[in-house]
């Protein structure tokens, strides 16, 4: 932050060691990302302020920021909520997602190194991980997170930004309108898309990872919920 746009009670807050702005985005970031904090979920400002004991202009700054990326909504009068994407928005999501990743995974088999390689493999093993311990939260949340970092590996920054935004509402879709039995990703498709970029071949990488979106598309339905989320139990 600017030092023209600090606030006063500032300097108290970081002499007692409470989380800059980046920490409490950081966290309602990954609360939103791990369906802690659901779409259509109520972020009260004065409430978010005493449980990360930090002023409500760092709070409002925060949510503020998450807005500017579309990952939640700020309405006059009643505040903000974490985005709860429409059926439209949806389709939207994935259109858009359809023009860039081919992209990234074009980019990015050109660059491909050993390390970069390691990097996706160890995702994929967490992702094992959570398979195999059956926590959809777990599997939803790096689902999401290898296709941030596919783009991020690929070295272009406007295109790792705008997945970070795409894959986050993503995974609120999948949240809102998938089946209680839903995924997102089947097991084997992301290490199939691994290896093919690992060889080089972007052609054959491209069609996987479109493939890859109709199946994820595929696997949302008509399905809301209007769960109410205790902010206190979201962040204890």
């Amino acid at each position: 932050m600017a030092t023209s746009e600090r606030t006063i009670d500032e300097p108290s807050e970081k002499n007692r060691g409470a989380p800059s702005a980046t920490d409490i985005y950081e966290r309602i970031y990954a609360a939103i990302l791990d369906n802690r904090l659901k779409p259509g979920a109520k972020l009260a400002e004065e409430r978010l302020a005493e449980i990360f004991e930090v002023s409500r202009p760092r709070v409002r700054e925060v949510l503020a920021r998450l807005a500017r990326e579309q990952i939640v909504e700020l309405f006059p009068q009643r505040g903000a909520y974490v985005a709860k994407p429409s059926i439209e928005r949806a389709r939207d999501v994935f259109e858009a997602r359809r023009v860039i990743e081919p992209a990234v995974v074009r980019r990015l088999a050109r660059t491909m190194t050993p390390a970069k390689l390691e990097r996706l493999r160890e995702h994929t093993v967490l992702e094992d991980a959570a398979r195999q311990r059956n926590d959809k939260r777990a599997i939803i949340r790096l689902a999401g997170e290898f296709h941030i970092v596919l783009s991020e590996l690929a070295g272009n920054a406007e295109m790792a930004r705008a997945m970070r935004e795409l894959a986050t509402l993503s995974c609120l879709v999948i949240f809102l309108y998938s089946l209680p039995t839903t995924t997102c990703c089947r097991n084997d498709e992301h290490a199939e898309i691994i290896e093919a970029m690992g060889k080089g071949d972007t052609a054959l990488a491209e069609r996987l990872i479109l493939a890859h979106l109709d199946h994820i598309e595929e696997s949302v339905k008509l399905e809301t919920s209007d769960e109410i989320v205790d902010l206190e139990d979201v962040f204890k």
